[in-house]
C-alpha cells in the first residue's frame, strides 16, 4: 500500500516506522528536518519530505498522486482537516484518516466523511477504565511494602 503521513511527531513517525517495517511504501512530512531524525527509525526506507502538508507540491512530492491512503497526523486539528480534505477532493484518495484533538470538533470531520481519531477522548476513556477497574486497586500496595522492608 502507498501511504502518505503528515507530521511525523511520535504519532506520524512511529505509524511510519510501523508501516515502512511491513513494507508498505509510506511518504511522510513534515516542516522540520529534526522531527525525521529524532522520531524515525534509522532503518526507516520511506520518503521524508520537508514542507507544509497543505501544499499540494508538497503533498505530490510525497506520492499523494498515487496514495492508497492519507493520514493527517499533525499537531494542530485545523492543518489536519486541511490537509486530509485536500487529500480527498483534490487528490481523491479514498483512505483518509484524519487526528483531531479537540472531541467537539470530530464530529465535524466526521461529517465531512473523515475517519477521525481523538487522543484526547481516547485517553479520558483508557483513564476512566483504570480508575473504574476494581481488579487494579484491590492490592494493598502499603502493606506490601511493608511486608517487604520489614522481611529485608
Amino acid at each position: 500500500m502507498n501511504i502518505v503521513i503528515m507530521g511525523s511527531g511520535r504519532v506520524g513517525a512511529t505509524l511510519a516506522n510501523r508501516l515502512s517495517k511491513e513494507g508498505h511504501h509510506v511518504g511522510i512530512i513534515d516542516i522540520t528536518s529534526e522531527a525525521f531524525e529524532r522520531y524515525l527509525d534509522p532503518e526507516f526506507k520511506g520518503r521524508t519530505v520537508l514542507g507544509d502538508g497543505i501544499d499540494e507540491d508538497v503533498l505530490r512530492k510525497a506520492g499523494i498522486a498515487t496514495a492508497d491512503a492519507f493520514v493527517a497526523a499533525a499537531h494542530g486539528d485545523n492543518h489536519n482537516l486541511m490537509a486530509a480534505q485536500i487529500a480527498k477532493v483534490i487528490f481523491g484518495v479514498k483512505r483518509v484518516v484524519t487526528r483531531c484533538n479537540d472531541p467537539v470538533r470530530m464530529e465535524l470531520y466526521e461529517a465531512l466523511g473523515l475517519a477521525t481519531i481523538s487522543p484526547s477522548l481516547i485517553a479520558a476513556r483508557s483513564l476512566y477504565d483504570l480508575v473504574m477497574d476494581e481488579r487494579l486497586h484491590e492490592r494493598d500496595v502499603a502493606a506490601e511494602i511493608e511486608r517487604a522492608l520489614g522481611s529485608a
